[in-house]
């Protein structure tokens, strides 16, 4: 028995490399079932046309291409609150004028900008990995530092080519921030909706295998949801339409909480007029008109219990809110997000995964830089941008696809950029491609990067051209392809040096980590610590809430890694599940004002449950099971707390 299972162990790992090979491969050439984003698409294309008409008019092309450096700044904006947006966007704006303004000083000496392209990088990887910011990242930061440093070398010229990114950078911010006349809340809406219509769907799903599935998607969006609301808070301007949302995201959470009190007393499947209730009040949520008609819901009849009468209460409350005139609902405290420094330092750890993976970015790009210009490559700058562009996939796997998509996308898109140059484009047509090219690239990019390197590519190339260098197309084309693929070659072999297997081994320590500070936010909650502390904005809730988000990236992280024990990985997930759980039912009883105090012993023995859970995670051995205390008036907490104890003695023995 034990010789076949030593065959077996020596035989897997080759073909499980075999296997995972070819699966990378073929998903690097599927195509994402998006929506297209054509609004996005038509305002990046417009943003990058702009400058380049501006610059013709005035009789300064170059001037032009240089303020569409800055226009990059519409392509970090997402369906974000605008009062997080504009810093954002601000930010940005700024950074891609400070990286255009240092390439153009460091520009003579080559190992300096090799080391400060690298630095750029990992510090504009860290922040967008701490904020959890979605976007490009560090890409565009690097693509202005490294235009910069291919121009002209002229030192005095910093202040003018950073002024004019500026200008491209304020158009961008303008364009970005446009839709708040109309719809100063429409992110805010847009999340509330979807929470309305996931926690319809988790209504429908009790009683069914679903139900776990949809549980854990509702706790997510829920969480994210909490996020965006804090991030559109203005604390010196609370609009009415803001305090609704804010109100009905407490309504969400209430009726959350009661599906699953009837979950512990009840298999049935809820009546089917809760669903339509509730998905009423999604599609009633920014459409004032259609309010009054959608209130009503045909009911059908069902067993009454005190849960789904307390169930269909919180539903009606719900309607309630969202009917009430505004100067009737009430003013609620709302709190803070934490501060700029304390975001930062939450990630700024040794075992940090934002932290290392910034670090590794980095690197990998400054020895990208050296290498590019120790050969002394024509336009060396582009083995840079391509480095950066592979290395930005989340995981090792998306890494893979970056470099096979980027490779593959630049020789189709050197065939493009034939066809467009062929017809020596000049004037407003350059303006006409730029804009085209642009739009195409985001409409395309939300399917497949490969796809969308197939308009980048001919967009560089132009870039290129019109920037006066006078050079034939076969020499742009043969540089961008071998700088392209020398810079997949060096970003792939970089990632996989370093830190191949980095999420795995940090799993076991971000999940005691995770444990403890739930174990001292617990503490706090339950305590009569309470009365002398402002929890909502306490160092326990704070260090909860960054470790629960750090823990699904090492996670989602661990499992893209090559190789990965996908065995291992699927008997955590319960443990995963039940650790984030634990976190939304402790905020929720926060939020509650039913929660109690505790007697000592009760607390004495629940930190011991886990304290025990810590440490099994820590050293994966499995413990013997300690008793769960009553905690009265929160039984779905208790339940999770014994099943995230189960699931870590699976993990373990497994």
């Amino acid at each position: 028995m034990q010789k076949s299972m030593h065959k077996k162990r020596r035989i897997v790992p080759s073909k499980q490399w075999y296997t995972a090979l070819l699966t990378t491969i073929s998903q690097a050439f599927q195509l994402k079932k998006n929506p297209l984003p054509w609004g996005r698409a038509i305002g990046a294309g417009i943003c990058s046309g702009i400058p380049v008409l501006l610059g013709l008019l005035a009789g300064n092309l170059p001037y032009g291409m240089l303020a569409g450096i800055g226009s990059f700044t519409y392509l970090y904006v997402f369906n974000i609150p605008y009062a997080q947006r504009a810093k954002k966007l601000l930010f940005v704006m700024l950074g891609l004028a400070f990286s255009v303004g240092l390439g153009t000083l460091v520009a003579p000496h080559p190992l300096a900008a090799a080391i400060i392209v690298g630095w750029i990088g990992a510090v504009a990887t860290f922040i967008f990995g701490a904020y959890k910011v979605a976007g490009p990242a560090a890409i565009f930061f690097v693509l202005g530092f490294s235009l910069a440093t291919g121009m002209p070398i002229d030192q005095s010229a910093a202040p003018l080519r950073a002024g004019l990114v500026l200008l491209g950078g304020a158009l961008a911010w303008v364009m970005g921030m446009s839709g708040w006349l109309r719809n100063p809340h429409g992110p805010e809406t847009t999340a509330m909706k979807k929470v309305y219509l996931e926690l319809a769907k988790f209504m429908d799903s009790v009683g069914s295998a679903e139900a776990q599935e949809e549980r854990q998607k509702l706790v997510l969006l829920l969480k994210s949801a909490e996020e965006t609301l804090y991030a559109g808070h203005v604390s010196w301007q609370q609009s009415g339409e803001y305090q609704r949302l804010h109100s009905l995201n407490d309504q969400a959470n209430a009726i959350f909480l009661d599906i699953l009190a009837h979950m512990d007393q009840s298999k049935d499947r809820l009546p089917a007029h809760f669903g339509r209730s509730v998905r009423a009040i999604a599609s009633a949520l920014g459409e004032k008109e259609k309010r009054q008609q959608e209130e009503k819901q045909r009911e059908e009849p069902y067993e009454q219990s005190e849960v789904t009468e307390r169930l269909q209460a919180s539903i009606r409350e719900a309607l309630a809110v969202l009917e009430a005139p505004v100067a009737s609902l009430e003013q609620e405290r709302i709190g803070r997000r934490p501060s700029f420094w304390v975001v930062l330092g939450g990630s700024f750890d040794k075992n940090s995964i934002v932290f290392l993976t910034s670090v590794r970015f980095g690197l990998i790009l400054a020895v990208a830089a050296i290498l590019a210009y120790s050969f002394e490559l024509n336009r060396s700058y582009w083995v840079t941008l391509t480095c950066a562009a592979v290395m930005s996939g989340s995981t090792i796997i998306a890494t893979f696809h970056r470099a096979i998509q980027r490779s593959i996308g630049t020789v189709v898109g050197i065939l493009v950029a034939i066809i467009v140059l062929a017809a020596h484009p000049h004037g407003l047509l350059i303006a006409v491609f730029i804009m085209l090219l642009t739009a195409l690239t985001e409409l395309s990019i939300v399917l497949n990067y490969g796809l969308a390197a197939f308009f980048l590519t001919p967009n560089a190339l132009l870039l290129a051209e019109s920037m006066g260098q006078q050079q034939s197309l076969s020499f742009y084309a043969s540089a961008r392809l071998i700088d392209v693929l020398l810079g997949c070659a060096i970003g792939l072999v970089g990632t996989l040096l370093i830190g191949r297997r980095q999420a795995s081994a940090l799993l076991p320590h971000y999940i005691a980590k995770t444990i403890r500070s739930q174990q001292q936010y617990l503490l706090t909650l339950f305590s009569e610590q309470k009365n002398h502390s402002d929890l909502r904005a306490s160092m326990e809730r704070r260090k909860m809430q960054t470790n629960l988000s750090n823990l699904r990236i090492v996670y989602t992280t661990a499992t893209g890694e090559i190789p990965s024990d996908k065995t291992k990985l699927e008997f955590l997930w319960p443990v995963i599940f039940s650790i984030e759980q634990i976190g939304y039912l402790l905020e929720s009883c926060l939020k509650s004002a039913q929660c109690p105090i505790l007697p000592d012993q009760t607390l004495s023995q629940l930190l011991l449950v886990f304290e025990n859970m810590a440490k099994s995670a820590e050293r994966q051995t499995s413990s013997a099971k300690k008793t769960i205390p009553l905690i009265s008036g929160f039984p779905q907490l208790e339940r999770e707390i014994r099943e995230l104890q189960d699931a870590l003695i699976m993990s373990t023995k497994a």
